[in-house]
């Protein structure tokens, strides 16, 4: 591996697409980013290397615990923080910070007292590792016997939350306390995992919400003495933002800051991990992200103006996240065109929300 002449070595935990995106955006810097797999061979590592990563939880083998024990590993201690909803459900609650009510479930015994306290129906959570709505339950009176002993102490119960719609706010806070933030993007989540984003300035009460998620998001980053990129997803319930996860880390729902922004956030998070002047972001134009999710790619995709797609080089599976498509463009009439135009290059289960997508950029 050959270091940048200009700055330390980026090692990222994990070589899965974020990790790939990472290392895209730091090639016209000429910063050097290196994926690693968790199984890869341990190697000399240069005392300069900085050590980030794609994902809150990583195999525990010789390679990951030595790059995990690093000085230079960026927000070593965050990770475990954020990765575990108990942990991650305190810090809001310590910061004031509002999120769905919750409780950890110690035994069968302590549903009595969540349906009576937060509400007849929830939503359980394993405390590690659930994603992409795995490791979630819907419970109610009828049905609590769906979690079983082994899963007692290893998941939280939240309310069940008839929120507006979803949102997200990707940032990124540097070594001396300063921030950078994106616009708040609208997110469709089906089956648990992210389909469509959708970033327009002019979204009604965006200034609000844009301010009530710049001081939340800040807070927390503030708090966790963290450097680089995070995310924030919240539910709407009228006025109020509810925090339903964090990310320490590039997110699914900034990948349209990759055609949308000035700086992409994976160039963002580089800048905020080696300390480089960034200005503020420029945002000029409404954006919309596609999730492509095991679906199989199609060339026609390559055949729509304005338009981005990044494919993941991954075997494509049922429920998998395969790749994503960035549009972007000043005129939403022609960004709803081009939208129309995907339509009949994408499987039924993403029409409705195309629909949906369609609808927010009215």
């Amino acid at each position: 591996m050959i270091n940048s002449t200009l700055y330390p070595t980026v090692y990222v935990l994990g070589n899965g697409q974020l990790g790939r995106m990472l290392r895209y955006a730091g090639a016209p810097l000429d910063i050097q980013v290196e994926p690693l797999a968790f199984d890869a061979p341990v190697f000399d590592l240069p005392a300069d290397s900085i050590i980030t990563a794609e994902i809150e939880r990583w195999e525990k083998t010789p390679l990951t615990e030595m790059l995990a024990n690093h000085q230079n590993f960026i927000n070593q201690k965050v990770f475990a923080t954020t990765a575990d909803r108990l942990t991650q459900k305190s810090l809001l609650d310590e910061l004031n910070i509002s999120t769905s009510p919750w409780q950890l479930v110690k035994s069968a015994v302590d549903f009595s007292k969540i349906f009576a306290e937060i509400g007849e129906k929830v939503v359980v959570k394993r405390r590690m590792g659930g994603y992409d709505g795995r490791g979630q339950w819907i419970v109610n009176k009828d049905n609590q016997d769906v979690i079983s002993d082994d899963l007692f102490g290893e998941v939280i119960a939240e309310k069940f939350i008839p929120f507006d719609y979803e949102i997200s706010l990707v940032g990124a806070r540097f070594k001396n306390g300063e921030t950078r933030f994106y616009p708040v993007t609208h997110n469709l989540q089906q089956n648990g995992i992210l389909r469509y984003s959708v970033m327009n300035v002019n979204f009604p009460q965006q200034s609000t919400q844009q301010k009530q998620a710049e001081a939340m998001l800040a807070k927390i980053m503030d708090k966790l003495n963290y450097v680089g990129v995070m995310a924030m997803e919240c539910f709407v319930v009228e006025d109020l933002l509810l925090v339903n996860e964090l990310a320490p880390r590039v997110h699914n729902s900034g990948h349209w800051t990759q055609l949308g922004c000035s700086i992409s956030q994976f160039e963002l998070h580089l800048r905020a991990l080696l300390d480089l002047p960034t200005p503020e972001l420029q945002v000029a134009m409404p954006s919309v992200m596609i999730n492509l999710i095991g679906t199989a790619h199609n060339p026609q995709w390559l055949n729509l103006p304005f338009a981005q797609l990044h494919w993941y080089g991954k075997e494509v599976r049922a429920g998998r996240k395969v790749g994503h498509i960035n549009l972007t463009h000043p005129d939403t009439a022609l960004l709803r065109e081009n939208l129309q135009k995907l339509r009949s290059t994408l499987p039924q289960d993403y029409q409705s929300g195309l629909d949906w997508t369609l609808e927010k950029l009215k």
